[in-house]
Formats: structure tokens, C-alpha cells, sequence
């Protein structure tokens, strides 16, 4: 199972204890939200998107009522966004749909982003691996367990035109 991979991941920096699995399901930010007991917007739920002529996937890790932004997307990564069909996720970062998260990616055609959304919280909560599971990090702990390579901001949030 995904989960025990990255349950295995985080062994390594010694938060596995931190993992959280719930007996119910955790699959969208607002059963994620519900399931964690905080407002949706303290989800990170992580997206993934195909490099141009197969290149690889881009992972954005994002607060969950942030939306894509096509325009700042396009001009932060230089390609129109489109993204993964689902068996396209889980070849990509090995994780299911509801459990996606960029925790324990194998791959180095997979580059990894953390969004500005986030750092409106002092803590968020990613998946692991499951349609019902999270961790509690800082945008910092994210960033450095997720191996991210920058922070983007390509997310339109509610309000926001």
C-alpha cells in the first residue's frame, strides 16, 4: 500500500508517528477537512500536471480552496496546464486519486512545487499515500519532505478575480 510507503518515508526522519489514518475517508479536501476536524483551506491537496511531449509531471502542492490559475501557470512553467489522467498519477507518483500526495515519489522526471496559498497557515495537511490518511507540517516541513524545488504562485483563490 501506498500509506506503508510513506509511512517508510518519513521513518527516516523519524515522524512516522505522525502519519494519521482515519476510519473514515479523507479523499477530498471537504472529507480531508472533515475528517482532520480544520477549514478545507488548511488541505494541501497536491496536483499534477504532464510536462510537454512527455516529459515528465509537475506536482503543486496547494491550499484545498485554492483553484489553477491557467494564466499564472502557463507563465510560471512556459506549457498550458494539463493534467494527469488517473493512471498517469499513479505512474507518476505511485499513489492513488484521494491519496496523491508528493511524499515517497521514486521518479526524476517528477518535479515538485509548494504553492503561496499555503503560507497563509502555519500548518497544513497533505495526504499519505491513502483516500484516508494525513500528516500536520509546517510550510517548511512540506517543503523539505516533499524534496520541493520552489515555491509558485499559480493558485486563484476564493474572492480573487
Amino acid at each position: 500500500m501506498a500509506i506503508e510507503k510513506v509511512r517508510e518515508y518519513f521513518r527516516r526522519f523519524g515522524m512516522e508517528d505522525k502519519v494519521m489514518e482515519f476510519d473514515v475517508s479523507s479523499a477530498t479536501v471537504d472529507l480531508a477537512a472533515e475528517a482532520v476536524g480544520v477549514e478545507g483551506a488548511r488541505i494541501c491537496k497536491t496536483m499534477s500536471f504532464l510536462k510537454p511531449e512527455g516529459a515528465g509531471a509537475i506536482l503543486v502542492q496547494m491550499a484545498g480552496d485554492g483553484r489553477i490559475n491557467n494564466r499564472k501557470f502557463k507563465d510560471q512553467f512556459g506549457f498550458k496546464a494539463k493534467m494527469l489522467k488517473p493512471d498517469e498519477v499513479v505512474e507518476y507518483t505511485g499513489h492513488e486519486i484521494g491519496g496523491v500526495c508528493a511524499f515517497a515519489i521514486d521518479r526524476d522526471d517528477v518535479d515538485i512545487y509548494c504553492d503561496e496559498s499555503m503560507k497563509r497557515f502555519e500548518t497544513v495537511f497533505p495526504a499519505c499515500g491513502s483516500d484516508n490518511s494525513a500528516i500536520e507540517l509546517t510550510n517548511y516541513e512540506l517543503y523539505r519532505y516533499s524534496n520541493a524545488i520552489g515555491w509558485v504562485d499559480i493558485c486563484r483563490l476564493p474572492g480573487e478575480e
